[in-house]
């Protein structure tokens, strides 16, 4: 079952007061053939714990490890996803869409 935006947000917020370190990832853009709308979300804890989606699983990987980082270092940060044929067997799309997903901390 995948989760509801309003259910990653509630995690995001509880995550947050249990004091732990939060990043939430939100897809901002689309370009043909995405997995997720935009407005999608992912929320990621400092011990790699998440909820939702940005992808449908296929560039959540890169998308938590970006937000580890997020976490640790509070920048922001605008990630981009597709696939091309330099690309094509690493993190991307398979679909042959592209994602823009901005992570940030959570505080």
């Amino acid at each position: 079952m995948l989760s509801t935006d309003t259910d990653v947000l509630k995690t995001a917020e509880a995550w947050r007061r249990e004091g732990r370190g939060v990043a939430i990832a939100t897809v901002v853009e689309t370009w043909g053939s995405a997995p997720r709308p935009v407005g999608s979300h992912l929320v990621i804890d400092e011990e790699t714990n998440f909820l939702g989606s940005v992808s449908g699983g296929c560039v959540e990987g890169a998308v938590i490890t970006e937000a580890l980082d997020v976490i640790a270092d509070g920048k922001p940060r605008m990630l981009e996803f597709g696939i091309a044929d330099e690309t094509a067997w690493q993190v991307g799309l398979s679909c042959g869409g592209r994602i823009r997903v901005y992570v940030e901390r959570v505080d």
